[in-house]
């Protein structure tokens, strides 16, 4: 079968579809199919013939936006001529313009709301994502939310991480039950260690926090994902907790205001985007994982720092329960309750250390691809879902 996947981003750029999409490529040709990707990029340069078994076709995001966008349309246009099927993983309304005339089999993945996160990010809204599906705003959030659902709504099936987008799908953005489907995420797992080991040693002291204990969160820095409330704990735990952050976002320059603020300037490390594999490596080095947030579609990262070994406190917040709730080193916090926050990092750090974690089935990579492959073979069928 032949397989056309969009994406707004991909390798060298980091997030979720860039770290999905070249792993379901790779994992659909292995089954026998032929997959072309197409994506958004900044090096045109990039030259991917040897580094994926698949072919990456790749659109300038250099701006302005009324050149890119029909740019993408033709390059959209032009692969999905050739394509059985199409799974958007991104370029959704691109897709789903382009189809209204080719009228090809699509699957979409949505893991998040786009337009909430837009609207959020340029400082038009302040609400919460569950608040934003049912509430009133001005036009240009208005177009926004229109535009997200006329796109989705024109795909044949729908693949979500979650139970909690599932519900968010079909309550509030007018999307058939039976055509949307639960698809865990895979993960890819970190191999824990008894104790600190001498790279373990070597890279807390590359962190270079005094510390005797060190929390760790990896994040987009933005709004929701409650990294401010993890510095504003640091008074509270006393000056042997430290917190190493790891990530880059919009609120960079405010939370190190933040933490200098505070005076817990010294108990911070700011990492910054880094390499997969360095995350695993900071992982294995830190103490207790942190995930403060508003809304998660399905954070994979808590079952990552689980297989490391770290005890996991996560704030109950979108997906993350889902993912929480079998692990038997985690614990589940409301949000917006610092109080709690605090009083659950005392309790761990005075449980350690705690042996790793067994990761439910749901989550390894076979189930994933079969799974996957089975919406996307239906639907090349002419089967909605």
């Amino acid at each position: 079968m032949r397989i056309l996947i969009t994406s707004d981003i991909f390798p060298p750029d980091v997030g979720g579809p860039a770290t999905y999409v070249p792993r379901i490529a790779s994992e659909l040709v292995k089954l026998g199919h032929q997959v072309t990707v197409v994506t958004y990029t900044v090096a045109l340069q990039s030259d991917d013939r040897d580094q994926y078994p698949f072919r990456v076709v790749r659109v300038s995001a250099a701006p302005p936006q009324w050149r890119r966008f029909p740019r993408t349309l033709q390059t959209v246009w032009k692969c999905a001529r050739e394509a059985d099927v199409i799974y958007a993983n991104g370029l959704v309304t691109e897709t789903a313009l382009v189809n209204t005339i080719l009228r090809r089999p699509v699957v979409a993945k949505v893991v998040g709301d786009l337009a909430w996160e837009r609207c959020r990010d340029k400082g038009w809204i302040s609400d919460d994502i569950d608040s934003f599906q049912t509430g009133r705003y001005p036009w240009k959030v208005e177009l926004m939310r229109w535009r997200r659902n006329w796109s989705y709504q024109r795909m044949d099936s729908i693949i979500v991480p979650s139970e909690y987008l599932k519900r968010m799908l079909t309550e509030h953005w007018g999307l058939p039950e039976k055509r949307v489907q639960v698809i865990y995420n895979s993960f890819e797992r970190i191999a824990a260690a008894e104790g600190y080991n001498s790279q373990d040693r070597e890279v807390r002291a590359e962190i270079g926090l005094a510390a005797r204990y060190l929390l760790i969160t990896v994040c987009r820095l933005t709004g929701w994902k409650g990294v401010d409330g993890l510095i504003c704990a640091l008074p509270e735990l006393g000056s042997d907790v430290g917190l190493v952050i790891v990530g880059d976002g919009p609120l960079y320059g405010e939370l190190t205001a933040l933490a200098a603020q505070l005076g817990v300037s010294d108990r911070v490390r700011f990492l910054g985007t880094v390499p997969r594999e360095r995350v695993a490596s900071l992982l294995r080095a830190c103490d207790l994982f942190i995930l403060n947030s508003t809304y998660e579609g399905l954070p994979h990262v808590v079952l990552e720092a689980a297989s490391a070994g770290l005890p996991v406190i996560a704030t109950d917040a979108g997906g993350t329960s889902e993912v929480v709730r079998d692990l038997a080193n985690a614990q589940l916090i409301p949000v917006g309750k610092p109080a709690l926050l605090v009083e659950a990092i005392h309790t761990w750090i005075a449980r350690l250390p705690v042996s790793p974690a067994s990761i439910p089935e749901r989550f390894s990579l076979h189930n994933m691809v079969e799974a996957t492959e089975a919406v996307l073979i239906q639907t090349a069928g002419g089967a909605k879902l």
